[in-house]
C-alpha cells in the first residue's frame, strides 16, 4: 500500500478545533484580532461577501469560523438565544488578557479571581454571543487537596 504524501492532520492543526457560527463573521476576525491577538491565516468568502470559511489561530490553536446560514441549519449563538459551550483559553497574564477583550467589546460574566484548582480564572461573552473562560495557571494543586476543597463545597 502506498503512503499519501497527505498527512491526515494537517500541519498547525489539533486534533479538535472549534468551529464558531457567527452573524457577522469578518467583524468577529476582527474582533479576535483585538481582544485575543488572533491571526487570520485564510478567508473563503462567498458570492454575496458572506463568510463561507475562516481560519483563525489564537495562540497556538486554530479557531474556524462560518457565517450564520440558517438555511443551511448553521445558527449562531444570538440566533439560538445563547451557547452551552464554553471555549477556554490559557494565556499567561489572564488580567491584562481580559483588559484587553473587554477593551474591544467583549463583556465579563464572571470576575477573574484566583480558584481553588490552581488557576486564577474569569468568563467572557464576545460580542456574537460565544462564551470563553481564560485562565492562567499559578499554582499546583494535587489530587488530595482538590478532592479535600470539593468535599467542603459539596458537604
Amino acid at each position: 500500500m502506498t503512503q499519501s504524501p497527505v498527512k491526515p492532520i494537517p500541519d498547525g492543526m489539533h486534533t479538535v478545533t472549534p468551529h464558531l457560527i457567527c452573524a457577522g463573521a469578518a467583524d468577529a476576525i476582527e474582533f479576535y484580532k483585538k481582544a485575543f491577538n488572533a491571526v487570520e491565516l485564510c478567508r473563503l468568502p462567498g458570492p454575496q461577501g458572506k463568510l463561507l470559511h475562516a481560519l483563525i489561530r489564537i495562540g497556538n490553536s486554530a479557531v474556524m469560523l462560518a457565517e450564520e446560514c440558517p438555511d443551511g441549519g448553521g445558527f449562531g449563538p444570538k440566533t439560538l438565544k445563547g451557547s452551552p459551550v464554553t471555549i477556554h483559553l490559557y494565556v499567561e497574564d489572564v488580567d491584562a488578557f481580559v483588559a484587553q477583550a473587554v477593551g474591544a467589546g467583549a463583556k465579563v460574566t464572571m470576575p477573574i479571581e484566583d480558584m481553588f484548582w490552581g488557576d486564577r480564572y474569569g468568563k467572557l461573552e464576545d460580542p456574537f454571543g460565544h462564551h470563553w473562560s481564560v485562565a492562567t495557571h499559578i499554582r499546583e494543586v494535587s489530587p488530595d487537596e482538590l478532592q479535600q476543597v470539593v468535599q467542603k463545597l459539596c458537604g
